[in-house]
């Protein structure tokens, strides 16, 4: 939708020039974008001229304080003054190198453009010229499996849909998916069918190889829109290279200001790259581009009401007969003449208005005029059904040659299929329209993940700073601040808060998305090489399938029950591997595309709590232990004396293994006491003793070990420069937050909130109190109590690594039937039971055990967590949803209500969209409210610590608990993040929770806060391992 594409960037703050030059007080050709945004603190300072390169200094947006130790900033500033005092005299080196730095952003945006832009109509284009190639030497090309299928397919449907379009021409009004069914040439929306349609058939929760019809349309649907729009814009904004490009245009000044900026940003963003300055020129830049997308949308109405006069000008009128027909024909001429002449009214007026510069005005014309208006999910899932079907019925598939026994077997590549799902009290049954592949194409999906198109790439150029819910990120493509999933009124609580309470969120979303990455080489090679050998090494899936069970030769029906689970359970698990092949191949085919650029960034937003995620969806530091050890930082820094101890610290971390208990000379200690491993495993990956693959997070350490090396064999290792992000975690960090606000001693020295020589396990803590418990009940009799012997078959099991995941997601939620399946899962990987139902058993004791462990030890968390829930009740017994602000000021809406359903007839099935209804969920919302809580403010600390790195000079990244910089940098991150959860929670904040639900839903009675203990919160800051 074309709002998506406006991205308006407008200033944050109130910025300040200083004095400028006699010289550079008058503007030639004064605009009225820059009129718009000049303001009584600018109206003096702002210059006359924006040359293309050179400028006055400009002030930071930011304090002083701020600023101290950003001497490179005013070094280059002057520098790019002397230039302008030079540029005259044709003399500077300077100035070349700043023209070299000018044109490497210049090319480098003009890239990320393209990639937005221009990704399908690229695919569409290459499957064109391959077709032309093909009947030009009557040969086929030499392809990829997947990539002939792509081509074989194409140009039959890409004709089906040329035919449609004719149809839907005549038929307008009669097909339901014919309004926009012709926006977007046919080949385009070829592309877009099939490579959406695969790109689900590989990565589904269903299982790969089948997906929902209902989740493929409405994708299809999605993606056809945005790509709709793109056109107009694209042709206004490709302007760069030589200054022309969109010269039908008759406003140039714009023109000419637009080029001219565009020179300037380009090197002030490489300046905000690095030290998060926020100028004036990007505010300039911001209103230009916001104004461009205006006038696309202006200048497309003003072409489209041009053709209807000319059609109405030229429409011969019918001879006159007297009878009814023609009545109504000239009733609808006069009706038609009629909406021509208000049209070429409202056209001269949008015209005027523009002569006139009075953009806004004509902009509130067009807007009530043209259809640049969203589609909504009924029109998407039209459109898409009618190109799944228009695919299923012209993609076939055949099978090699050399499998052929007599005639060819030729069939359908694609079938639409309705299939079953019942829940676990098989009561509710439903069943759903689901396309599924040929098992030919299954078996070459995991291929397909580096032809497929990949819309949202990490961004070659810094993402635009986010200013409102839909203006941010990335350049065109549609991007939200935050992940609603329909969710109104959680859309509308943002839209309506205030810009200046949203402002640190919006600059800690910046921060994250300003921190540059690359790919590492070496460990991306070693990965490679794992891969093409068949995996397995280092918890890669293995690339083959695991063989079914033979049938066995009896009639016992026990054995044939069991071999028929044997068999299940080898179906699944084959099917897991698959679906895990497909994701690695999708990462690494993002790796290998960008692993020769010299750096890119991760744009942000946030889930309806405030957590904030990278939006590129594959390849991230979110991900697991691969992605992570294929990143890093893109800029170095000196490790120093104190980054060189915790270079050694964090690789003792990521080998863990018990390691990551030790104490900080521990670990240290246990790096030093490896480093022939170190060294043979930086040296010789695959081909060495393989020590890093020992490790609990094996390309991570590899990372490390190449590091720390080069480190230690150069002549200065405290002048190393390295590039690794270096990792600080949170020990069981929701039980952290917990401890923090019920001020609970016992809770807050469990979870290193208190200082100690030996960090605290929380996990191991919990695994000795469930032995305890076990200990106790393999005493009794089996034949009184039937846990007796589940207790004697866990004694030999029982770990902190049985007890870890329920301890974590316990405070965030986890119920009994979650942590049941967590401990099977874990004694399932053991192999610790063979027989099922026994497995089953022995899992419900188990989680019934830890649970019971963590309320003996958590009672205050326990207590806080029942508190939060009574309170959400309260609330959504007036079927009201909860809601609260984060203490950054976010406002956050508990989004569960009851669904109702929308039946669309589509030309493939009856489809059932789902809708939020009025009512609200009033289990859900009471115990979801106490995890989503502790989730903002788990959220709100990684922010208020991502803004003060940012302050300090320091690169940040954060994973919700996790926070990484440079190695060098570490011992000021900690100080930070430490002081930042202290600030964080000497606000009351249970009591502001409180007074805001008193106030919000001021006719409901409240239970009292639960009582509270007497624990110092200013010994975290005190605490070396609170993150550690």
């Amino acid at each position: 939708m074309w709002p998506h594409l406006a991205k308006r960037a407008s200033p944050r703050r109130k910025f300040k020039l200083p004095s400028q030059s006699p010289s550079s007080t008058t503007f030639s050709h004064p605009s009225i974008f820059l009129r718009k945004i000049i303001t009584t603190q600018t109206k003096s300072h702002v210059p006359s001229r924006y040359p293309v390169l050179g400028f006055e200094a400009i002030e930071s947006t930011d304090t002083e304080e701020e600023c101290s130790g950003s001497n490179e900033v005013h070094n280059l500033l002057e520098q790019m003054a002397k230039v302008e005092k030079g540029r005259g005299k044709g003399k500077g080196k300077g100035k070349s190198q700043l023209e070299n730095v000018g044109h490497k952003y210049k090319m480098l945006r003009k890239r990320q453009i393209k990639m937005e832009t221009e990704a399908w109509e690229e695919a569409t284009r290459e499957y064109q010229e391959l077709l032309e190639d093909m009947c030009k030497h009557k040969l086929a090309p030499n392809l990829p499996y997947m990539k002939s299928l792509f081509l074989g397919w194409f140009e039959p449907l890409r004709d089906a849909i040329v035919a449609e379009q004719e149809v839907c021409k005549e038929c307008k009004h009669t097909m339901t998916h014919a309004t926009h069914f012709n926006d977007l040439p046919a080949g385009m929306m070829a592309v877009i069918t099939m490579h959406k349609l695969m790109g689900l058939l590989m990565n589904n929760s269903n299982g790969v190889g089948t997906t929902r019809v209902i989740q493929a349309a409405l994708q299809i649907g999605e993606t056809i829109e945005n790509e709709y729009f793109l056109p107009y814009v694209t042709q206004m904004l490709m302007l760069w290279p030589n200054g022309k490009g969109y010269s039908q245009c008759s406003y140039s000044h714009l023109n000419l200001m637009f080029y001219k900026l565009c020179g300037m940003f380009q090197i002030f963003v490489l300046v905000r790259c690095h030290y998060h300055e926020f100028t004036i020129f990007e505010c300039l830049f911001s209103e230009i581009l916001s104004s461009y997308m205006d006038q696309a949308r202006i200048y497309k109405y003003m072409e489209k009401t041009k053709k209807n006069n000319k059609k109405s000008t030229t429409t011969d009128k019918p001879d006159i007969e007297f009878d009814h027909a023609a009545i109504e024909r000239d009733n609808l001429a006069e009706d038609q003449t009629k909406m021509v002449k208000d049209q070429s009214k409202l056209r001269k007026k949008v015209s005027t208005l523009m002569k006139k510069q009075k953009m806004q005005q004509a902009m509130g014309i067009v807007s009530g005029q043209d259809d640049w208006k969203p589609w909504g999910q009924e029109c998407q899932v039209k459109v898409g059904s009618r190109l799944i079907h228009l695919l299923i019925e012209t993609a076939y598939i055949q099978p090699p040659v050399n499998q052929l026994d007599g005639s060819p077997d030729i069939r359908p590549a694609f079938k639409h299929t309705l299939k079953t799902v019942q829940n676990d009290s098989q009561k509710d049954v439903r069943r759903y329209g689901a396309i599924e592949c040929d098992p030919l194409v299954h078996k070459g999906l995991e291929k397909s993940a580096r032809h497929i198109v990949i819309p949202y790439m990490p961004m070659l150029v810094p993402p635009i700073n986010w200013t409102g819910f839909d203006k941010g990120a990335y350049l065109f493509l549609p991007s939200h601040v935050m992940r609603i999933h329909g969710a109104k009124q959680q859309r509308e609580a943002v839209k309506r808060a205030p810009k200046s309470q949203l402002e640190p969120v919006y600059e800690a979303l910046d921060t994250l998305g300003y921190t540059k990455w690359r790919i590492n080489k070496r460990v991306l090679s070693v990965i490679d090489q794992l891969w093409a050998n068949g995996g397995r090494l280092a918890d890669l899936v293995d690339r083959e399938d695991i063989p079914l069970p033979e049938e066995p030769d009896t009639e016992d029906e026990g054995e044939i029950r069991k071999w028929k689970w044997k068999v299940k359970a080898a179906k699944k698990e084959n099917n897991e591997r698959h679906s895990q092949r497909c994701d690695v191949e999708l990462k690494l085919a993002v790796a290998r595309k960008m692993k020769d650029e010299e750096g890119f960034y991760y744009p942000h937003n946030l889930d309806f709590r405030g957590r904030a995620y990278p939006m590129h969806p594959y390849l991230n530091h979110l991900g697991s232990d691969l992605c992570r050890g294929i990143l890093e930082f893109a800029e170095g820094r000196p490790l120093g004396n104190s980054g060189l101890r915790w270079l050694k610290v964090h690789l003792a971390n990521l080998y863990a293994g018990g390691v990551d208990k030790l104490c900080y000379e521990g670990r240290v200690a246990f790096t030093e006491n490896h480093l022939d491993d170190v060294f043979d495993s930086a040296d010789r990956p695959l081909e060495g003793r393989r020590w890093w693959l020992e490790a609990e997070d094996p390309f991570q350490c590899l990372a490390a070990c190449i590091n720390l090396s080069e480190a230690l064999r150069s002549p200065s290792p405290e002048t190393t420069v390295s590039h690794m992000p270096v990792h600080q975690d949170g020990s069981c960090n929701g039980l952290q937050h917990y401890a923090a606000l019920g001020r609970d001693k016992l809770g807050a020295a469990a979870v290193n909130l208190v200082g100690g020589d030996q960090p605290a396990d929380v996990y191991s803590g919990i695994a000795a109190r469930v032995l305890e418990i076990m200990k106790r009940d393999a005493k009794k009799d089996p034949q009184t109590n039937p846990n007796a012997l589940h207790a004697r078959n866990l004694l030999n099991q029982v770990d902190r690594k049985l007890v870890k995941q329920t301890v974590m997601t316990s405070v965030y939620g986890v119920t009994y039937i979650g942590a049941r399946d967590q401990i099977k899962k874990r004694l399932n990987e053991r192999c610790a039971i063979e027989d099922d139902s026994e497995l089953f058993s022995a899992s419900c004791y188990a989680a019934k055990t830890t649970l019971t462990a963590l309320e003996e030890m958590f009672e205050a968390a326990r207590s806080i967590m029942s508190w939060l829930g009574d309170c959400a009740k309260v609330i959504a017994s007036t079927n009201q949803p909860v809601r609260w602000t984060t203490p950054l000021g976010l406002p956050v809406v508990q989004p569960y209500r009851q669904l109702g359903r929308q039946l669309i007839k589509t030309s493939l099935q009856v489809l059932s969209l789902q809708r939020e209804t009025d009512k609200v969920m009033v289990k859900r919302q009471r115990t979801a409210f106490p995890p989503n809580f502790v989730h903002s403010l788990d959220g709100s600390h990684m922010m208020m610590t991502a803004l003060a790195c940012k302050r300090a000079g320091l690169n940040f990244a954060g994973v919700h608990d996790s926070y990484w910089t440079h190695a060098c940098d570490v011992d000021e991150m900690n100080r930070i993040l430490r002081e930042k959860f202290v600030e964080l929670y000497e606000a009351p904040i249970l009591e502001n929770l409180l007074e805001s639900f008193e106030k919000s839903f001021d006719t409901l009675k409240f239970p009292a806060l639960p009582e509270r203990g007497d624990f110092d919160l200013r010994e975290v800051l005190e605490s070396p391992y609170f993150f550690n």
